[in-house]
């Protein structure tokens, strides 16, 4: 059974959810979702108990190789190891897809890093297709440097 993560079941969701991203600490995630951050995440229970999660949202910026706005995205989906091979990701699939329709989405997007195999074969396993490659850059700005720029604009005035 599915069903939405809620006050009473979403400490059983970000157990889940370290799971597959543990670099993210739990109260952040508990901060987020107060904050009304990740409101479309979804529990799969079994014999009530929690054994999987899917993480969604609409995105209405350009996703990569989308044509349409708002795109329905899969943000992430777990499903515990002792529970794999039944069913359930494909379960929490069918779900998203319709979630996505209700939602006005005429597409589904998602995303893995290069190195993911796992993920990359369970994407295309499920029926996504491969967008784009592309490697993201990212540069530490210093204050120093800004400092310097602003006191020159100021000189400039």
């Amino acid at each position: 059974m599915i069903v939405p993560v809620t006050k009473a079941n979403e400490e059983a969701w970000a157990e889940l959810s370290l799971a597959l991203w543990p670099e993210v600490a739990k109260e952040e995630l508990l901060k987020e979702r107060a904050l009304g951050n990740l409101v479309n995440e979804f529990l799969y229970l079994y014999n009530d108990e929690a054994v999987a999660f899917i993480s969604l949202s609409l995105r209405f910026d350009y996703v990569e190789g989308t044509n349409t706005s708002p795109v329905a995205y899969l943000e992430g989906i777990y499903v515990k190891p002792e529970y794999r091979k039944k069913g359930i990701a494909r379960a929490l699939m069918e779900f998203t897809k319709e979630w996505a329709l209700v939602k006005g989405c005429k597409e589904l997007a998602s995303d893995c890093e290069l190195e993911n195999k796992t993920s990359e074969a369970f994407h295309k396993k499920i029926g996504f297709k491969e967008a784009n490659r592309l490697i993201c850059f990212t540069m530490e700005l210093k204050k120093t440097i800004w400092r310097k720029i602003d006191e020159n604009c100021s000189k400039n005035i």
